[in-house]
């Protein structure tokens, strides 16, 4: 590709809203992606909550895979661009522990089996309150 088009693309990347948090869509974790849907002449907001099983990096071309369990135990599973108009926000629910980059595994199982080990992240300083410092005097 050219310098021409990586550094246009580099552009159009720098007005990128901030309700797509790039730094924490990690496979694994679960997530709700709000996408505008066109519908005849009428624009709605449709939320589409799931876990993500693929990140697709790239400049303009990035992309992420986002599978659920629907009515009747059927996977679906749907394609966000995530530099793209429709596009509205991206809020993580949590992160699950993973050592897979796509987890296609997910496809045959059903039921619990889907679940994933959350991901915990603990603090090595602790945040005593003030009040609590001013009974050990």
């Amino acid at each position: 590709m050219s310098d021409l088009v990586k550094s246009l693309e580099h552009e159009n990347l720098q007005h990128r809203p901030a309700a797509v948090p790039l730094e924490k869509l990690r496979p694994g974790a679960t997530v709700r992606v709000n996408f505008r849907i066109v519908e005849g002449r009428r624009e709605r907001v449709q939320p589409f909550q799931g876990v993500i099983i693929r990140v697709r990096p790239g400049l303009a071309a990035a992309n992420i895979t986002v599978r659920r369990i629907a009515a009747h135990g059927v996977g679906v599973e749907r394609t966000f661009p995530l530099h793209s108009p429709r596009l509205e926000s991206i809020e993580v629910l949590r992160q699950g522990h993973v050592r897979r980059a796509n987890l296609y595994f997910l496809r045959q199982r059903t039921g619990k089996a889907t679940r994933l080990r959350e991901r915990r992240r603990v603090r090595g300083d602790v945040v005593v309150p003030s009040d609590a410092r001013d009974q050990d005097k």
